[in-house]
């Protein structure tokens, strides 16, 4: 006979299992409300990240002033002062010829899917070429359908640039001030927070900095270096727009996984249309060799696994992020991801029990050696 149902076991399972869906929907309410209020403050958050990430990247060269004996505020001076020169280098020596020759960058992709459509309507895939028309067909209708936000984009773009140049200014003043005063945050945060908040949330802080840190630090460090290998390989090949494939594989890296892809899947086109199909191999081998070395040598000996994420984690994340938010979104996915596994930790940690602790065994005590009665004192008798 099948046992039946304890009643008051239910009404306890259903009791416990509606709190839980309260408190679990009171979390998505809360977590929904401060995402609104971030996307209301954007104008302010957007120069807040981009100051923090600068921030990261200049910062160990002012530490290492300040380090030998100078002052706070001529060391953040000299520092912004460096990074707006070595950005107006790159922007002279890099972005000119770059978007001299985007161009044909874009010429160059449009000829290769081309050229990527012919081969799949050919043998052995044999796609018919109205199934191929008709998807080409598709996109340019819908393009054709968005002329209208095209043109009112491209009206507005005067007060997105006015808006960049904003965001940059700001950024870079409130970088500045970060190098400045950054040391004497956590400090004033500990005296303005009441109660165990005081210890909590500067040590949340200061765990965050050091995270964003290691991320931009080999993100930045591992881009160069595959823009460095790549572009190298790119050049000996023979394969043109070599610097602007170069710049676009630094800038793609700071997008894990996906990134790489696209910017590998770019120069394989830009040498299939240039070069042909053998150049097109060799570019292909020449990228998957360096992938295996950024992802099985380079990033873990920059990275140390510092973020401690698992790269199904991060391609989530990344998707997400773009589809929230687009490129700025991809870019902020992985940071983000790793702040919000930060929190996460510390409070495992404050919520855990702590480890048992396991008593070690009493090491019996040595027993002292018996008398040898063969050489053993006779007592004295008394007189």
């Amino acid at each position: 006979m099948p046992a039946t149902l304890n009643a008051k076991k239910t009404r306890a399972a259903l009791r416990t299992s509606a709190h839980i869906s309260l408190e679990m929907l009171l979390v998505v309410l809360m977590t929904a409300a401060v995402l609104w209020i971030l996307g209301q403050m954007w104008s302010i958050i957007w120069p807040l990240v981009i100051a923090l990430l600068l921030t990261t990247l200049t910062w160990p060269v002012t530490r290492f002033l300040r380090r030998h004996g100078w002052h706070p505020t001529l060391a953040a001076s000299v520092v912004t002062l460096l990074f707006l020169l070595v950005a107006a280098g790159i922007v002279v020596l890099i972005a000119v010829p770059v978007a001299s020759q985007s161009g044909e960058l874009v010429t160059g992709v449009g000829n290769g899917i081309q050229r990527l459509r012919d081969w799949a309507s050919g043998p052995p895939f044999n796609i018919g070429d109205n199934q191929v028309s008709n998807v080409f067909d598709t996109a340019v209708a819908r393009i054709q359908s968005s002329i209208g936000s095209i043109v009112t984009a491209t009206l507005s773009g005067v007060g997105t640039v006015v808006n960049g140049l904003v965001t940059t200014v700001l950024a870079l003043f409130l970088m500045f001030f970060f190098l400045k005063d950054g040391p004497r945050f956590l400090p004033w945060l500990t005296l303005q927070l009441p109660g165990r908040l005081a210890k909590d949330v500067p040590t949340v802080a200061g765990r965050a900095w050091d995270t964003l840190g290691s991320f931009v630090l080999s993100q930045a460090f591992v881009g160069l270096l595959d823009a460095v290998f790549i572009g190298i390989g790119l050049w000996i090949v023979g394969v043109p727009l070599v610097l602007p494939l170069a710049v676009l594989t630094f800038v793609a890296a700071f997008v894990p996984i996906i990134g790489a892809l696209f910017a590998g899947f770019v120069a394989v086109l830009i040498a299939l249309v240039s070069n042909g199909l053998t150049d097109a191999l060799i570019v292909l081998a020449i990228i998957i060799a360096v992938q295996q070395l950024e992802g099985n040598v380079f990033q873990p000996m920059v990275q140390s696994r510092g973020l401690g994420l698992h790269a199904a984690v991060i391609l989530l994340a990344v998707t997400l992020g773009g589809s929230l938010a687009g490129i700025v979104g991809s870019l902020l996915a992985v940071p983000v991801t790793a702040l919000i596994a930060v929190v996460w930790n510390y409070l495992r940690e404050q919520l855990s029990d702590p480890p048992p602790v396991i008593p070690e065994p009493d090491t019996p005590e040595p027993k002292a050696p018996a008398p040898d009665t063969a050489t053993a004192v006779p007592a004295r008798e008394p007189t």
